[in-house]
This record gives structure tokens, C-alpha cells and sequence, in this order.
């Protein structure tokens, strides 16, 4: 067959090179396309093969028809009479070819190049944006906000591809606006059917534990460290910080002179509180600083079940409970203790009473007696609050 006015090798060998598409897949996906399109356009009962030189930019369509001894569908066979008429050679068995008239396919060629180049750019647009964002799960970038739709749904602009932020990924009573570049968190990334999907987050626990290592230099050189994060989005949430240098006040630290630091992480999160709180090996212990602002009495952990119960006088019991229970619950999600807070209304000292059974016991009482003592100051004692790490915002 003559060269072609046309050079569909050279025409799709642009397209490969400045689409970063390999060319060889490019060009087997058009003979394919072309096939498809002239068996079901011109010959739908007939077997079609294309072939496209690369190197000349040659194109033939071709019918298949193999040779039989007798012909039961004239369509894909030839009787071996016909055929030895046309090349002495062939024998039963064989198949041979019969190149179509350029003209019965040249318009056709054009309709599945278009096709496949459209297709072909679609896919590799996706797997561009799947490889570069694939590998960057869990990792915090900064996005520009685009557009919402009618679900609730808001779309950001990573530069290669958009990444959606459903609604329980994003922070309550946030006003996000398109235009606006905000960071995010990159939950998950994941091939469908459409395309990659894009799982973004600003309500997420790490997005807080980056800003930290962002704002306060101690947290990113690993000379305070973050222990734990409990997070109600847009809300509050309680950091538990440990320092490895007995130098360097770990809560100080985070804080910053006059509240710098801190405020520039609650800035980056629409003014969430975020409270800090020294992380302790002793469970009663985290427990208690868990529980702050609230001053709290006697802790009884049962380790093996994860469950704590916390004594509290009437006085810091709201703050104990918080509003709505935000304070317990926090603090459970932060120990990852159950903790059961039980009221008591005979005691006012905490550390008064310890001091008094101590004293009691040095005096030469029983000890027996003194235990028995001080248990009875909280025998009056009920549960009023309990929270799960696992409980959620109502």
C-alpha cells in the first residue's frame, strides 16, 4: 500500500512525546481502536486485523479469512480452490489476508485516532496523578480550594489532580472559600472505575501532630515529643508532650512565649483550643493531667482492662466532665483508658486527707485501720461520667 496522505505513526508519535505516553502502547491501542471501529462500521461479520508501520507510517486494514477444505461461513473462510488460485502455496489451515481499498477506511482511521488519543490521554492523565500521589499517603500538603457540591463535598487542587474532602473530613464550622490555599492531610489515595480518588482530611489527628513539628522547633529535632493526640475537629483537643531533655519544659515549649506557638497551630486550624499536657509513665498519673484543667482525687486503674476510676469532688466536677462531656472523653482518647468519674461530696483536701492517714499510720495506729480510714472518705462516692477512648462526639 502507497504511503498515506496522512501519517497516523507520525501524528501519534507527537502526541506519545509530548503526553509522556509510550508510543508503542499508543499506536497498538490505535490499530485496535480502528479495528473495532471498521468490523462494526463497515464489515461486522468479518475478522479485521490493522497493522501501523511506525517507522513509514504505512497503514493497512485487513481481512482474515482462514483456508478450509469446504467453506461453512464465506465470511472468516476460504476454500482452498479459491485460495490456490491466488498463491499456489498455501495449504488448509492457513489463513490469509485481503488488504481493504484506503477509501472504505481512511475516514474511519480519523474517527478511532481521535478516539484513541482521547482515551489513551484520559488514562494516562489518571495514572499520571495516581503514581505521583500514591506514594505520598499520609503525608500534609497545601491545597487550594476550588469548589463544593450539593453533598457537601469540597474539591482542592493538589497541581496534578484534585482530592476531595467529604464532610467528615472536614473542620466543624469551617468556612472554606475557592480561591483559598488551606493544608491538608492525605488520607488515602485509591484507583476506581472514574479514575484515582483523592482522600483528603483537615479534621485529622496528624494533620495537628505536622503543625506542631511545623511551629515548635523542640517537636521537630525530637527533643520534646509528642506522646499522644486526642482531637474533636474545630473543637479542642489535648496533646500529651514528653521531653527528653530535662532542660526543656515540654509544655513551654509548646506554648511559646506569650502563647506564639500554640496560637499559630490553632490559627492554622480555625482557632481549635489545643491543650498541652505532660505525658507521664505512671497510667494515674497521665490519667490525672488528662483530665486538667480539673483537679482530681483518688485514681484506681485496672490495667489489664483498661479502666480507670476517677474520684472527683463536686467543685471540679463540671470541669472534670466538660461541656457535653468533651473534657472525660478527651482524656480517655488520650490515655486510651476508660475512665469512670464518681462524685464524692466527703472530701474537700485530697492531699490533706492523704497526709492524715500518713500521719495517722506514723503515730503508731494500725495500718489496717488507717487504710480502712481513709477508704471510708470516698465510700459516699458515685458515678456520674464515664467516657471510652473509642466514645465519639454526640
Amino acid at each position: 500500500m502507497t504511503q498515506p496522505e496522512f501519517n497516523f505513526a507520525d501524528a501519534l508519535r507527537e502526541v506519545a512525546q509530548a503526553r509522556n505516553i509510550n508510543e508503542m502502547q499508543l499506536i497498538e491501542a490505535f490499530e485496535q481502536s480502528l479495528a473495532q471501529a471498521y468490523t462494526r462500521n463497515v464489515e461486522p461479520e468479518k475478522r479485521i486485523e490493522v497493522h501501523l508501520d511506525p517507522q513509514s507510517g504505512e497503514l493497512e486494514v485487513l481481512i482474515v479469512r482462514e483456508v478450509v477444505e469446504k467453506v461453512e461461513d464465506e465470511h472468516l473462510q476460504i476454500s482452498l480452490a479459491d485460495a490456490l488460485e491466488l498463491d499456489p502455496g498455501v495449504e488448509v489451515g492457513m489463513e490469509m489476508e485481503f488488504p481493504v481499498d484506503r477509501e472504505k477506511f481512511s475516514r474511519i482511521a480519523l474517527q478511532a485516532a481521535k478516539q484513541t488519543l482521547t482515551q489513551k490521554m484520559r488514562e494516562t492523565e489518571r495514572n499520571v496523578v495516581f503514581n505521583e500521589y500514591k506514594d505520598r499517603e499520609g503525608q500534609v500538603l497545601t491545597a487550594q480550594v476550588v469548589r463544593s457540591d450539593n453533598k457537601g463535598n469540597w474539591f482542592v487542587e493538589l497541581g496534578a489532580g484534585e482530592a476531595i474532602l467529604p464532610p467528615r473530613e472536614q473542620i466543624p464550622g469551617e468556612k472554606l472559600t475557592p480561591g483559598n490555599r488551606v493544608k491538608i492531610y492525605l488520607k488515602e489515595v485509591r484507583k476506581t472505575p472514574k479514575g484515582p480518588t483523592i482522600l483528603a482530611s483537615r479534621a485529622d489527628e496528624r494533620l495537628l501532630d505536622y503543625l506542631l513539628k511545623q511551629e515548635i522547633p523542640e517537636v521537630a529535632n525530637g527533643i520534646v515529643e509528642v506522646k499522644a493526640i486526642a482531637r474533636e475537629a474545630g473543637q479542642r483537643s489535648k496533646v500529651a508532650v514528653f521531653s527528653h531533655n530535662s532542660n526543656v519544659d515540654p509544655i513551654g515549649a509548646c506554648i511559646g512565649h506569650r502563647g506564639n506557638r500554640i496560637q499559630a497551630v490553632t490559627g492554622e486550624l480555625g482557632r481549635e483550643r489545643v491543650d498541652v499536657i505532660l505525658w507521664d509513665g505512671n497510667t494515674r498519673d497521665f490519667i490525672r493531667n488528662a483530665l486538667s484543667p480539673a483537679k482530681v482525687g483518688l485514681i484506681e486503674v485496672l490495667a489489664d482492662r483498661r479502666e480507670a476510676t476517677v474520684t472527683v469532688t463536686p467543685d471540679q466536677l463540671s470541669l472534670a466532665i466538660g461541656k457535653g462531656g468533651q473534657n472525660v472523653r478527651l482524656a480517655a482518647k488520650l490515655t486510651g483508658f476508660k475512665i469512670d468519674l464518681r462524685e464524692t461530696a466527703a472530701i474537700s483536701d485530697l492531699d490533706a486527707a492523704m497526709q492524715q492517714a500518713m500521719q495517722d499510720e506514723q503515730d503508731g495506729r494500725d495500718s489496717g485501720s488507717a487504710q480502712s480510714a481513709f477508704d471510708a472518705l470516698f465510700k459516699d462516692s458515685k458515678s456520674v461520667a464515664t467516657a471510652s477512648p473509642d466514645d465519639e462526639q454526640e
